[in-house]
């Protein structure tokens, strides 16, 4: 589908609108997330004149790495988490645009140099709550209002309870009680629940057991997903006409 170096990855992909309908390209950004912290926002306009093998987003710095990317009106709200445990809350509006070269700002401190962003949210609707899971299977979701607005590049605070039980975090959402969770093991294993079973929890806990993980196991993606339709109940399946042939 497109031309990337051998040695590369698709770390993101946003759906958009017409790129050339002038409004719309110079009223939402690009929002991009790195390993080791660092936040980039750019005009979708610099954009809307993609070429066959690509141009440039981010230029990132050595030992780092792209790891999300998100289409947003410039009013939303960011929210970053560590491996370590730890999530930061900062208003959009304190990163400033850039040009497609660029490097970007600092979104978090690191807690020290083994840890790493595992995910970022970009929140419209503050009605959300934020999910968060952990490599052993552990996850909770909590209140968005439970994490104060802080200044970009802080430390931030405690979002899960990280112990050997439940392993370093691995995924962070914003949720609500319309989605579906989708838990994906190393070994191949998926899970599917409904968000609106897990019950809401304070940031600074440890969470419940999501699913059930074998030696040696871990979790290795978490995706949300539309709810499913409710499957057909007893007095529905005697009302379809079985042909008999």
């Amino acid at each position: 589908m497109i031309n990337i170096e051998q040695d590369d990855t698709v770390k993101a992909f946003i759906c958009t609108q017409d790129l050339k309908d002038e409004d719309y390209v110079n009223s939402h950004y690009v929002i991009m997330a790195t390993k080791k912290g660092t936040v980039k926002k750019t005009l979708l306009e610099q954009y809307s004149r993609p070429r066959q093998n690509g141009i440039n987003a981010i230029t990132i710095k050595d030992g780092d790495e792209l790891l999300e990317a998100k289409l947003t009106t410039g009013t939303s709200q960011i929210f970053l988490g560590l491996k370590s445990g730890k999530a930061i809350r900062f208003e959009e509006s304190k990163t400033r645009p850039m040009g497609r070269n660029a490097s970007g700002v600092r979104g978090i401190t690191l807690a020290s140099d083994d840890d790493e962003v595992i995910g970022m949210v970009s929140v419209h609707n503050f009605e959300d709550e934020l999910l968060v899971v952990s490599e052993n299977g552990y996850g909770k979701r909590s209140s968005i209002e439970d994490y104060r607005i802080t200044n970009r590049g802080g430390k931030g605070v405690k979002t899960i309870s990280i112990t050997e039980k439940t392993g370093n975090l691995v995924a962070i959402k914003n949720v609500t009680d319309s989605d579906d969770l989708m838990i994906i093991n190393k070994s191949g294993i998926a899970i599917r629940m409904s968000v609106e079973d897990l019950r809401v929890m304070g940031r600074a806990t440890q969470g419940v057991k999501l699913i059930n993980i074998r030696d040696n196991d871990s979790i290795a993606a978490v995706a949300k997903v539309m709810k499913e339709e409710d499957d057909l109940d007893d007095t529905d399946i005697k009302d379809i006409e079985v042909n008999p042939e």
